[in-house]
């Protein structure tokens, strides 16, 4: 019987890949009493394995996360790329900031790229820098596709373990074919119907880059964040803290208060639309799905 410890790089039909570190994959099963959680184990879990004389592994630890995200699932990152394209499909604010606010609750970096810039109307990268830049987020406009601006991305990444995140058919797994060749993911075109990209990741899967990992997600249409804590959203929308001294009451939703810090700095221009709309779409869901369920 020999013991290891490594990180699950995927996970397929009950089985759990781990990188030993030394070279060797181990395909996992889960021992005895783990089997209860074994669907709490995620892609960049950190375990603890055993294998037996006739070379079985089973996962009998999993070692405490730093950190954790629900979509896409994955635990133990560096950093969390938000992958949209400029066109086809269109960017959308609301769900770059809803990825954006997945990151914040786990307390995970996170950056935006912008891919196929080579297609994007005029002025529309300024436009999403104009927004998400000020408040701290870099924003790398790249082109799959003619390689603009991929060795500036491919720099940020040595050593990290980053995940891309974000909508079918914006050129995830394009961008990470362009910033490791060698990587050959299976790519997807558009739905001219849908305006959708068609799914060609179907699990989070962690591949070795440049001392570290980089993963490609499956894509999404939309993503629900019912599940979130009302009155710590505000606080996943870092612009916020800057002028909540203003507000007259604690805590504020930054709603319906008559004196709010928030909504003046919306109204003078300190607060960008598009993400104070977001704040509000998503507030609703939160508070639809507590209605729903019968919570306070």
């Amino acid at each position: 019987m020999s013991i290891g410890q490594g990180r699950i790089i995927k996970t397929y039909n009950g089985y759990y890949y781990v990188d030993s570190g030394n070279g060797e994959l181990v395909t996992c099963k889960v021992k005895g009493k783990l089997k209860q959680i074994r669907f709490s184990l995620c892609t960049g879990d950190m375990v603890e394995f055993e294998t037996n004389h006739n070379g079985e592994s089973m996962i009998t630890r999993i070692l405490p996360r730093r950190n954790f995200m629900l979509r896409p699932t994955i635990a133990n990152v560096d950093l969390i790329i938000v992958a949209f394209a400029c066109v086809n499909p269109d960017f959308s604010y609301l769900l770059a900031d809803k990825l954006l606010v997945l990151a914040e609750q786990a307390g995970i970096p996170a950056i935006i790229c912008l891919n196929k810039i080579d297609l994007a109307p005029s002025g529309f990268v300024e436009e999403v820098k104009a927004v998400y830049a000020k408040i701290g987020y870099e924003v790398f406009a790249v082109s799959a596709q003619e390689g603009t601006n991929i060795a500036a991305l491919k720099e940020r990444l040595y050593g990290k373990i980053t995940v891309f995140a974000g909508p079918s058919g914006v050129g995830k797994s394009s961008t990470l074919n362009a910033i490791e060749p060698g990587m050959q993911l299976v790519t997807g075109s558009v739905s001219e119907k849908i305006g959708r990209g068609r799914h060609t990741t179907r699990f989070a899967h962690l591949l070795p880059f440049a001392g570290g990992y980089m993963a490609d997600t499956p894509g999404f249409g939309n993503l629900n964040l019912e599940e979130l804590d009302d009155k710590k959203l505000a606080s996943c929308f870092r612009e916020f803290a800057a002028f909540e001294q203003g507000c007259k009451f604690t805590p504020c939703t930054h709603t319906h208060e008559p004196v709010c810090g928030v909504k003046d700095a919306l109204a003078a221009g300190e607060i960008a639309p598009s993400r104070y709309e977001s704040y509000l779409t998503i507030l609703e869901e939160i508070k639809s799905k507590k209605e729903k369920d019968g919570r306070k």
